[in-house]
């Protein structure tokens, strides 16, 4: 059944969830609320001290809004609940006034201050919740109401909708049927049974994610490639003339992926490299040993600021060759494009760098074969597989510096082979990480200038992009404003987070890059891999709000030279994990302790962003769940494959492999 089917969803709000990637009944009923919340009304007089509580009131009188600054507004109003009256604040809701009358009932969620007598709401229901209710909370789609979502997505449910779980492993763990399941997810009635859905779905999902995997493993295995053939010698003169020597890892690394490109099974290999580990170097030589077997390669990275490094970093190591590189980016004017695809047509081009803009239809190679791909994870299944039409049977290896533990990286990309480097480049200082309580803000700020006089610049990064209401957070403009105010507006600061326009963002970045500016403030979208010589400081704001990982990620940022960086971790309060940054630089083992600190999660927390790209699995919290499904797959292929039983088949023709 398709979406035009359902009961008063209409033209406009289809296109609306087509720009949130939701298609089909399927995408829609497994568009997951991301969190839940459980409303219990209680008192004024039995709530704790700033803990989020929920509180049945009523209007008293109906306030005013206030424009704090542009973007930026408060209502205030005044409320009572049970013969008590206090003032009720909520941030940036100022269409909520217009809803409000004199002796309304409502619904207030959020803090209560007895010394000030206010309560700051994180949001208010316009009726009295009676009863204990879990509320699914979903992510915004600009356009759609939630109660309009809510309501197509329990209609979509009563669809045909697939059950991707064989029968025999739904009667093992005696699995709630799959519409019950979505129904508790989606419209909850306790607890005990959500979490009980939640568990099944999340089997699921992990079972259709594991059995991709081990069923394209088992094509690849039989995929035959072309053995290339290039003298070592050239191989080994090419790393001589390079101007720094390689690391063990890099070696061993470039060892694996020699290996490949002569044998005649095609390369399928994921290099896995801590921050600043040289992975663009193991690159260089496989590139050059492929261009030395006489075919062409592509090299594809997720931005074109990363793109464009890339290209200057592999060109300078082709010094001393006669090959032939050039890049390819979507901001190219139409002349400059044409030239590169002509001139890639006739293989008068060895090497191109470039955007997903290489995935343009129009765009030839002359003998395509070897694919490098950098940050795999940014790119889709299907992405990837246009650019190896593009080749005959082109060698394939995916880079990625996302530290994840070990055992993990070969359950999650069990159809590749590994090579991981763990060593940092000979003449690269350990970054020194320091965790900072606010209080001593000041002595940062001191080594800040310190930096600066030195003609050395500063990432600065805050968890959020506007003040947060419900939250002690710091946000991009306010740290502006503050580091503004501490160095007297003479230091020229850019700004940089998710909801600038792509320009903006690329615009800002290569100031930063170039040096116009000297301290960068961003959220979390500093791009991995992007290389500042210059900036050798690195401020990360709440960071106790932060994964480990993330926060050796955004280290990584720094070090990029021989000059000493340092890393400084403001928070507000102690956190001892954050202790594991001051000891070790090591982005395995730090992963490795992060997945220990952040164990199972909280249910009813905020999803996870960056786990892959599942909608209801949390590959840390849930990788328990994993080796289960890991094991039942690797069961049901070797039971099932060779027998092309029905159920087999049922399940090939239900997924969709292309992401």
């Amino acid at each position: 059944m398709n979406l035009q089917n359902l009961k008063g969803i209409g033209e406009k709000n289809i296109e609306y969830l087509y720009k949130a990637d939701i298609y089909t009944i399927e995408d829609l009923v497994t568009y997951y609320p991301y969190r839940y919340q459980v409303l219990k009304p209680e008192s004024l007089e039995t709530t704790l001290p700033l803990t989020t509580v929920t509180i049945n009131a009523k209007v008293v009188d109906v306030g005013k809004v206030s424009f704090i600054r542009k973007n930026f507004n408060s209502y205030r109003f005044k409320a009572e609940s049970y013969g008590h009256i206090f003032n009720v604040t909520i941030f940036n809701r100022a269409f909520i006034k217009r809803n409000m009358s004199v002796g309304k009932e409502i619904t207030l969620i959020g803090k209560y201050e007895a010394k000030k007598n206010s309560f700051v709401a994180q949001d208010i229901k316009l009726l009295a919740i009676m009863e204990a209710k879990i509320l699914p909370l979903y992510h915004v789609i600009k356009g759609v109401k939630s109660a309009s979502l809510n309501k197509w997505i329990l209609e979509g449910i009563n669809e045909d909708i697939l059950d991707y779980i064989p029968e025999k492993y739904q009667k093992k763990y005696r699995l709630m049927p799959k519409k019950e399941a979505l129904l508790q997810v989606h419209n909850p009635t306790d607890e005990k049974k959500l979490y009980v859905a939640r568990q099944r779905l999340i089997y699921e999902e992990l079972f259709v994610f594991m059995f991709k995997i081990q069923y394209l493993k088992s094509l690849k295995d039989k995929e035959v490639g072309i053995a290339k053939s290039f003298e070592k010698e050239n191989i080994d003169t090419f790393i001589k003339n390079l101007p720094f020597p390689l690391t063990n890892d890099q070696q061993k690394a470039i060892m694996d992926g020699l290996s490949d490109l002569k044998s005649s099974k095609r390369m399928n290999r994921l290099l896995l490299g801590d921050v600043g580990s040289g992975k663009t170097v193991v690159g260089a030589v496989l590139l050059y040993a492929n261009y030395l077997a006489g075919y062409q390669s592509a090299f594809m990275a997720p931005t074109e600021i990363l793109a464009l490094q890339h290209f200057e970093t592999i060109r300078k190591m082709f010094q001393k060759t006669n090959v032939q590189i050039d890049y390819l980016v979507g901001s190219m004017s139409k002349k400059e494009k044409k030239s590169i695809l002509e001139k890639l047509k006739n293989g008068k081009i060895d090497i191109l760098i470039g955007t997903h803009a290489i995935l343009n239809e129009h765009l030839y190679f002359k003998n395509l074969g070897f694919i490098i791909t950098d940050e795999q994870h940014r790119f889709g299944v299907n992405q990837r597989e246009l650019l190896t039409q593009k080749g005959l049977k082109p060698d394939m290896l995916f880079m990625s510096a996302t530290p994840i533990p070990r055992t993990y990286a070969l359950t999650i990309y069990g159809d590749m082979d590994t090579s991981l480097i763990k060593e940092k480049p000979m003449g690269r200082k350990e970054i020194i990480t320091k965790v900072v309580k606010e209080k001593d803000l000041k002595e940062v700020l001191f080594q800040v200038l310190e930096a600066i006089k030195r003609n050395e610049q500063v990432y600065v990064v805050a968890p959020t992009i506007l003040e947060n209401e419900t939250n002690d957070l710091k946000d991009v403009y306010l740290l502006k404003e503050k580091f503004s105010l501490a160095f007297h507006e003479k230091v020229p600061i850019g700004v940089l987070h998710g909801k600038l326009k792509k320009t903006e963002k690329d615009e800002v970045m290569n100031d930063f890059k170039l040096g116009r500016s000297k301290i960068l403030i961003s959220t979390t979208v500093v791009e991995v891999g992007v290389d500042v010589k210059d900036a050798t400081m690195m401020i990360v704001f709440n960071a106790e709000r932060f994964g480990l990982a993330t926060l050796h990620q955004l280290r990584g940022r720094v070090g990029r030279s021989d000059k000493q960086s340092y890393c400084y971790l403001i928070c507000n309060e102690e956190k001892e994990r954050l202790k594991v940054l001051e000891e070790s630089n090591d982005g395995f083992y730090i992963s490795e302790k992060d997945f220990e600190f952040r164990g199972e999660g909280d249910l009813f927390g905020v999803k996870q962003s960056g786990d892959m790209t599942f909608k209801i699995a949390n590959l840390k919290r849930d990788y328990s769940i994993l080796l289960k499904a890991k094991t039942d797959v690797l069961e049901f292929l070797q039971s099932e494959k060779y027998k092309s039983s029905l159920s087999f088949l049922e399940i090939i023709s239900k997924i969709d492999f292309t992401n």
